[in-house]
């Protein structure tokens, strides 16, 4: 995702022409679309375009009106959004934990995140007081159970305009318009080293599967459940009678921290997504996408299989030389000969020893069978 490039989104129920339609308002204006992706996810059509106004003949504004003309017309959303880079807004979603949106009101306090976090979104009212801590607005878009309210929760989003949308332990599932409404844009940290373990009760699972190495991963949101790209992963050794408190308390601090990461490399423009992966630009030494460098130094560098490129020919590869050497060899190795020692070279050898016995043996039996025919035929007595 190019951050500097304007975006237009559109959402709305799936019917025929809406690509059509919106595509040619945007050519007569001198708009160019840059980069295009469509999808349906329960009936809901998604449209998100990154467009390039540098030959736009219209302005900004006019842009945005002639839009919403057209939006009102074909019964959709059509939203048009001008990053501006010298500020970074945040939407963070809670529910309960509070370890991760302290992480995150912290840095943005701090400076450490260029970024503010605007407002404060939950489905309960629990974190409210960190939030006020902070001077942060918090919205409960909750019932008495927690469901939330998806309708209250847009109107949040649209008075505040976030850049990025932070699920900071947010144990709610978000519809297809939301997430299509802000795609690329939302955020998610999950207690596990996914693709392993999605969903609910990921430490449950860890334990149930007997994992040595649990962890943590934060990803952008797609409508597929933890399934969208990878940004950062944490991760840490599971003991053998290991709980799910214990993991709980082992994985809190590289949540935040791996969210953290997450949030700075996204507003920094440093992450490109593409065939349903994250890419890193650049070679930014600070990034932290893993484990750190030095566990790198404490892998074994041997032993490895050496590269025998160089011993393929026309039979085969290096790879098959010893095995069919070997086999060879038992074939024709008197007893007590031990099995050790033959080589590619020395195996090339046999292999040529062997196909020219053969070849001598076939010729005995041959002259042997044809010539008694041939002098048969002609009555001539055979050659002593």
């Amino acid at each position: 995702m190019n951050h500097s490039q304007t975006e237009i989104t559109v959402v709305g129920d799936d019917d025929t022409g809406l690509i059509a339609n919106i595509t040619t308002l945007l050519f007569e204006r001198g708009v160019n679309i840059e980069d295009i992706e469509q999808a349906v996810h329960d009936g809901v059509f998604q449209m998100r375009m990154r467009v390039g106004t540098d030959q736009m003949v219209c302005s900004t504004e006019r842009l945005r009106d002639d839009l919403s003309d057209l939006a009102a017309e074909l019964g959709v959303e059509i939203t048009v959004r001008v990053p501006d880079s010298d500020s970074h807004s945040i939407a963070a979603f809670v529910t309960q934990e509070s370890h991760c949106l302290e992480a995150l009101l912290e840095a943005c306090a701090s400076g450490s995140l260029d970024a503010n976090v605007d407002v404060v979104i939950g489905n309960h009212s629990v974190l409210q007081p960190l939030a006020d801590s902070y001077d942060v607005p918090f919205h409960d878009i909750g019932d008495e159970k927690g469901t939330p309210d998806e309708g209250a929760l847009l109107e949040v989003l649209d008075e505040h305009d976030p850049d990025l949308l932070i699920l900071a332990r947010y144990i709610r599932i978000l519809g297809p318009e939301i997430v299509f409404r802000y795609s690329d844009r939302i955020i998610n940290v999950h207690p596990s080293l996914l693709p392993a373990f999605p969903g609910a009760s990921a430490y449950r699972q860890a334990i149930e599967e007997g994992v040595r190495i649990a962890g943590v991963t934060a990803h952008y949101v797609t409508p597929d459940l933890d399934q969208g790209p990878i940004i950062t992963q944490r991760a840490f050794n599971v003991p053998d009678e290991a709980t799910e408190a214990l993991l709980r308390e082992k994985a809190q601090p590289l949540e935040a921290e791996a969210l953290l990461e997450a949030a700075r490399l996204h507003l920094n423009g440093a992450i490109a997504t593409g065939r349903g992966r994250t890419h890193v630009r650049g070679t930014d030494d600070d990034i932290d996408l893993g484990l750190p460098a030095e566990i790198d130094r404490l892998i074994p560098s041997e032993p490895v299989d050496k590269d025998r490129a160089e011993e393929k020919n026309s039979t085969g590869t290096a790879d098959d030389w010893p095995g069919l050497c070997r086999s060879l060899r038992e074939v024709n190795a008197p007893t007590g000969w031990k099995n050790e020692g033959v080589g590619p070279v020395a195996g090339g050898r046999l292999l040529w020893s062997t196909f020219t016995g053969w070849l001598i043996s076939g010729c005995v039996i041959g002259f042997y069978t044809w010539i008694p025919l041939i002098l048969h035929l002609s009555n001539q007595p055979m050659p002593s």
